[in-house]
């Protein structure tokens, strides 16, 4: 999906027009998300990139998304720019910290001592 959002037009609201594009952006990743995935693949991830115009969008993560829309349109911009186009994703496993690990079993243990 790459589309410019245009937030002032005549005869309508600035505000409607901004959650009518963000509805707009909600649907299309919806969308992406409840087809089917390929084989090998864990789920759908998301590159974006906003900006004020194509050449001025920078990359960022799709939570950052909606914030960053905000932002914009916060600064005064007439219209945004937006790209959100949809990718396989590979679940990787997190690096286990041994530290953490001792000290949350530690905080079980004083909790079934005090009962």
């Amino acid at each position: 999906m790459k589309k410019t959002y245009q937030l002032n037009i005549e005869g309508k609201n600035r505000d409607r027009l901004l959650d009518a594009a963000k509805h707009d952006i909600r649907k299309y990743v919806k969308r992406e998300r409840t087809k089917p995935l390929p084989k090998g693949v864990d789920f759908v991830d998301f590159d974006c990139r906003v900006g004020a115009s194509d050449a001025t969008a920078a990359d960022l993560h799709f939570a950052m998304l909606m914030g960053a829309i905000d932002a914009l349109v916060k600064e005064g911009a007439d219209q945004f720019y937006i790209e959100v186009t949809s990718k396989p994703g590979h679940r990787t496993a997190k690096p286990r910290d041994e530290s953490a690990g001792a000290g949350a079993d530690a905080g079980a243990d004083e909790f079934a001592d005090s009962e």
